[in-house]
């Protein structure tokens, strides 16, 4: 997964990048959304060395609910105010196949670094009609938010809670070279 170029840095292509997540609702479905802003840079052309730095805006979730959503902005979950950003920083990245990787990195929500493992896709570079080297990445992965103090939740007349533990993560990302 290296790449020809001489030292360099990677940055987010927010244009062609999404990061998205899911939770289940009520016991019974999923809820969806998004993140709208969020930065992503590797230090260096290795890929499988370099370090991945992401930095997500607790403030940009989008669920397509604006009450859900400042819900989500406020102290029971990310308490935007108090903790504007996540961060994601890479510790390791280890070949599963042809392509497919295991990412292994510390993720900060709320001032909490847990480690986290992702499953990456490189899928590959080329050159957009500009002239600019473009490299893309898929991923995806699963983590419980009450690791990160996430606890809020609401117990259902029936059994069970209002929001799952279980946070499922994917995202494309495509990121421009910068020399």
């Amino acid at each position: 997964m290296e790449t020809h170029l001489s030292k360099s840095k990677w940055i987010l292509d927010p244009a062609h990048s999404e990061l998205e997540f899911k939770v289940r609702h009520l016991m019974i479905s999923n809820v969806k959304g998004t993140f709208r802003k969020f930065h992503a840079e590797v230090d260096g052309n290795d890929f499988t060395k370099d370090p991945i730095r992401v930095q997500i805006e607790t403030a940009s979730v989008n669920t397509n609910d604006e009450n859900r959503d400042a819900h989500l902005r406020g102290a029971d979950f990310f308490d935007s105010e108090n903790f504007p950003e996540m961060l994601f920083e890479s510790r390791s990245l280890t070949s599963t196949g042809q392509d497919e990787y295991k990412l292994k990195g510390l993720l900060t929500i709320r001032g909490i670094a847990n480690e986290v493992e992702l499953d990456l896709s490189f899928n590959g570079t080329n050159k957009d009609p500009w002239g600019n080297e473009k490299a893309g990445f898929s991923l995806k992965g699963s983590i419980n938010r009450t690791d990160w103090g996430l606890k809020w939740n609401a117990a259902l007349e029936a059994g069970g809670v209002l929001v799952g533990e279980q946070i499922h993560i994917s995202g494309d990302i495509q990121l421009m070279h910068q020399a």
